[in-house]
């Protein structure tokens, strides 16, 4: 009986405690209401959001290796690509997705943003009746807005029309809310624009160091400013079709570039900003624009902190050919046009004298670069640059003229044949962004912590200057230009022209990732991708030195133009490929979403 009562007496006990554990929340999973009552908690979500945007060269961090063609990509190119695929720069050492590899199955840089525009969403839906300090309300819901603007900006640039989904959907939604059609291009722009108009009073003027890496209402007029000007682009330059899913009216081409304008006049005359302008030395002072965060002309960036939390590898894939910890580098491998578009510092063009490179013209360094837009030298290595700040100096002459000929292999007057960098595609590669200082030594991927910048004032300049042109408002336009002129220690323009305002936008913001873009916009892809694009090669004259005193900046080199660089196929472009497609995945998926022109 003794036994009977203390095995009941246990089995209450086990019981009731059963039922305390039951009654408890788990340990491990923090409650709706913890999570949107918590501002650490907050912020921890929207962070998540931060780190899905595609900000850095129209990638994601960490980009998950993608097939084109049969052909593996690695993720971490992806970032190169931006260049890649423009009239900048072929692909330096992997196979690299021109143009011609869009087809119906998808397409290069690919970014269907809908997972974190619903985790955005859910962030509004779920903070706005929360009961915490007002004025941090007001500011991350603002920031959850700008994150959202910016995806539909990333989408509608790729795609044009996308459905417009502003509220988190439920698994148990009716099929109409799940499966929604393509909103027109028009609206997509104009739901941009009317939210950034919604936020900027609500976002700080500038931002704390604690919330470094976040928009400010700045940041919010800088993108009204990009995405304004495209959809003035496209309704000035493109074509309507599919009943304006993807297209812009002509008649709506006026509101949008006098958006932009006024946006960007905005900035400018706000005076928050300032062209960066620390060092004497042009070129010094460009290049460092890009290295000296949080610079007075930096209005929005995304923050890299390398290896121990978030890194990315731009230096790992853009150091000199020959100077890689893979033997390898110089991802981006310049064209010749693209360096002959930097003109000479007296304003003459840029180009090299073809007569006299068919007349066998021996050249030396100087001679080629030396009177250079100051930009080109703080933009591109090449023959004669110093490297490992000054250890060395950058050779790729790929053979010497000797007494006997032309050799390519061993080596006279003790100075190599061919030198290591001369694998490179051409001899030049990108030093923008490029961190001398700290990656010479050590390279590899995710070590770079160099912030990317997303807006910076230079920018802000070529919009005004652009939309000023579409406006009929030339002086307004050659006072932007001529502003950076000024910067750059180049003679200022007498008048300017569309044209001019374009060659500006391509050399000031080379391989920042607009290019490519630009093109699309304006239309002129199909005209400005679909060639061959050229090389140079360096041939070293073996009598411009003695024995033992070879010196990269005084001897002398012919120089032989190497056509068609990119092999078969040349890059083209095709009408279609202004718009990605939406591609077989996603139309099955949902057959509401009707395929852009000319993938059917």
């Amino acid at each position: 009986m003794k036994k009977i009562t203390i095995f009941l007496l246990l089995s209450v006990l086990f019981f009731t405690a059963c039922q305390d554990v039951l009654n408890k929340e788990p340990l491990d999973i923090i409650s709706d209401a913890t999570v949107w009552s918590d501002p650490v908690l907050i912020d921890d979500y929207l962070n998540q959001c931060y780190a899905e945007m595609n900000f850095l060269f129209e990638t994601q961090y960490n980009s998950p290796v993608r097939v084109f063609n049969g052909i593996s990509q690695y993720g971490w190119f992806e970032m190169t690509f931006a260049i890649t695929f423009a009239d900048e720069a072929r692909s330096g050492w992997t196979p690299a997705p021109k143009s011609h590899w869009i087809n119906i199955n998808g397409g290069v840089m690919e970014w269907w943003g809908y997972p974190t525009i619903r985790k955005l969403n859910t962030f509004l839906e779920k903070l706005e009746p929360m009961e915490v300090p007002a004025a941090y309300k007001t500011k991350r819901l603002a920031e959850a807005r700008f994150l959202r603007a910016f995806s539909y900006f990333n989408l509608v640039k790729r795609y044009g029309g996308v459905p417009l989904i502003t509220r988190a959907q439920q698994l148990n939604d009716p099929d109409e809310e799940l499966y929604r059609e393509r909103n027109k291009e028009a609206a997509i722009y104009d739901f941009i624009l009317s939210e950034l108009d919604a936020i900027v009073p609500d976002l700080p003027a500038t931002v704390s160091a604690a919330d470094a890496g976040r928009p400010s209402k700045y940041a919010a007029l800088a993108l009204k400013s990009r995405a304004a000007m495209y959809a003035g682009s496209i309704a000035s330059f493109g074509t309507v079709s599919l009943d304006g899913i993807v297209g812009i009216p002509q008649n709506k081409a006026s509101q949008y570039w006098q958006a932009s304008y006024d946006a960007s006049n905005s900035i400018i005359t706000s005076k928050v900003f300032a062209l960066y302008n620390k060092q004497v030395d042009k070129a010094k002072n460009f290049r460092n624009l890009f290295l000296d965060e949080g610079n007075s002309e930096v209005i929005f960036s995304e923050r890299f902190d390398g290896l121990s939390g978030k890194g990315h590898s731009w230096d790992m894939w853009m150091v000199p050919k020959a100077y890689h910890i893979w033997n390898a580098g110089q991802q981006g491998t310049l064209y010749l046009e693209m360096v002959e578009s930097f003109d000479n510092i007296d304003g003459t063009p840029g180009v090299i004298d073809r007569d006299k490179i068919a007349s066998g013209h021996l050249w030396t360094v100087d001679e080629l670069w030396g009177k250079k837009d100051p930009r080109f030298k703080a933009s591109v290595y090449t023959q004669g640059a110093s490297w490992k700040n000054g250890q060395t100096t950058l050779d790729y002459h790929v053979s010497i003229e000797t007494p006997q000929g032309v050799t390519s292999v061993g080596s006279y007057k003790g100075v190599l044949a061919k030198t290591p960098g001369s694998a490179a595609a051409t001899p030049f590669g990108v030093l923008k962004y490029l961190d001398e200082a700290e990656r010479s030594q050590v390279m590899e991927r995710n070590y770079s912590d160099t912030d990317y910048i997303i807006f910076r004032l230079g920018e802000i300049y070529l919009n005004y200057a652009e939309a000023a042109m579409e406006l009929g408002k030339n002086d307004d336009a050659k006072f932007a230009v001529n502003e950076l002129h000024k910067r750059a220690g180049m003679p200022e323009y007498p008048a300017v022209s569309r044209d001019l305002v374009r060659k500006e936008r391509k050399v000031e913001l080379a391989f920042e990732g607009n290019r490519y873009w630009d093109l699309r916009r304006w239309r002129t892809a199909k005209n400005d991708l679909t060639k061959a694009f050229h090389g140079l090669r360096f041939i070293l004259d073996g009598n411009s030195f003695a024995q033992g005193q070879y010196n990269v900046l005084t001897a002398k080199y012919k120089v032989v133009i190497q056509d068609n660089i990119d092999g078969i196929p040349a890059p083209y472009f095709d009408d279609k490929h202004y718009y990605l497609p939406i591609g077989l995945g996603r139309t099955a998926n949902n057959s509401k979403l009707v395929e852009n022109p000319g993938y059917q």
